[in-house]
């Protein structure tokens, strides 16, 4: 990771908007603050969505100025938007404080808003069909840095966010600490209060933290990039499949579900030739069978760094209607 001097100051410093409401409440009390000083902030940051302390109004001036000079305060800016003329998706790029870049994207339907955010800057889980993965991994995100995606969004459509997918750059459980911070803030009911039901979580198969995962018996959603149905074909998409099984995945789905009571959702990217042939489809339903878990059919996006392309319209069609056939 590449810093500057001045980054290395900022990084330094406690970023505030990562802290729990108890943590919080020890920092107002270190300055010699009441604890609903902690209360008040936690809200702007968390409800009011403020992106300074600045907005804190209710707040004595001293303090905020106190706690711009003592702490990190982050709050995202919008690089680029970009907007579907189909559906009005909208697809942000966001500025960090360190000068990278992240992708969210907002998208509106009947039910609610979701967006897709990302949990780290690049990826050095080197899947094949990925284009996040080919300059490797510069950097975790920060909780706030999760948060203020979410937020940042809020603020711009003037819509509230219901549904939250960590789907975006990066491998979520390579964040693990910092993801299962954002989790608990996020849903806490003093701040944006999103049901855990309401927020899913995507992995491509990082065996011992989907199990630390499930001892949190969070009710949130775990959707596991799977993509083959045997080892020797996960093995050419994903590299994470050298490591893990799908045998020992399996397994741990079904932990998952054993803890947690929550169905778990396969993650399956349709790629032409490699993995949509009718017996990749059986395979599928005969690892799925078992399970409680939900198939979730994606026709893979092409880059131009790889040569995999997608599978013809037809074939979508037909592995789509074999897994419907053992519904």
């Amino acid at each position: 990771m590449r810093m500057s001097g001045a980054e290395n100051q900022t990084e330094e410093k406690t970023d505030l908007k990562s802290l729990m409401l108890q943590e919080l409440t020890e920092e107002m009390n270190r300055l010699g603050e009441k604890a609903f000083r902690a209360k008040q902030m936690y809200q702007w940051m968390h409800v009011k969505l403020a992106r300074d302390f600045g907005e804190m109004s209710n707040l004595p001036g001293a303090l905020r100025e106190k706690c711009a000079n003592e702490y990190r305060y982050t709050a995202l800016d919008v690089v680029q938007v970009q907007e579907s003329q189909i559906d009005g998706t909208k697809k942000f790029l966001f500025g960090l404080a360190d000068g990278n870049v992240v992708e969210s994207v907002w998208m509106k339907y009947n039910h609610g808003n979701s967006v897709c955010i990302s949990s780290q800057v690049g990826c050095r889980m080197g899947c094949k069909f990925c284009a996040s993965t080919l300059d490797g991994l510069e950097r975790n995100l920060l909780p706030s840095e999760m948060l203020d995606q979410i937020y940042a969004i809020q603020r711009m459509t003037g819509e509230r966010v219901s549904n939250v997918v960590v789907m975006g750059t990066g491998e979520p459980m390579d964040n693990y600490d910092n993801l299962l911070k954002f989790l608990r803030i996020l849903t806490d009911e003093n701040g944006l209060n999103i049901s855990q039901r309401n927020v899913t979580v995507s992995t491509c198969g990082i065996v011992p933290q989907m199990r630390r995962l499930a001892e949190e018996k969070l009710q949130i959603t775990l959707a596991l990039s799977l993509h083959a149905t045997t080892d020797e074909k996960r093995k050419k998409l994903m590299p994470i499949a050298y490591k893990y099984s799908i045998k020992e995945l399996m397994q741990t789905c079904a932990e998952y579900f054993e803890q947690t009571g929550r169905r778990i959702t396969f993650e399956y990217s349709l790629v032409g030739g490699v993995n949509d042939t009718d017996e990749d489809a059986r395979e599928l339903i005969s690892l799925a069978r078992p399970l409680c878990c939900h198939i979730n059919l994606i026709p893979v996006n092409p880059i131009k760094e790889r040569d995999f392309v997608q599978s013809e319209a037809s074939r979508i069609r037909a592995f789509k209607n074999n897994l419907k056939k053992t519904e």
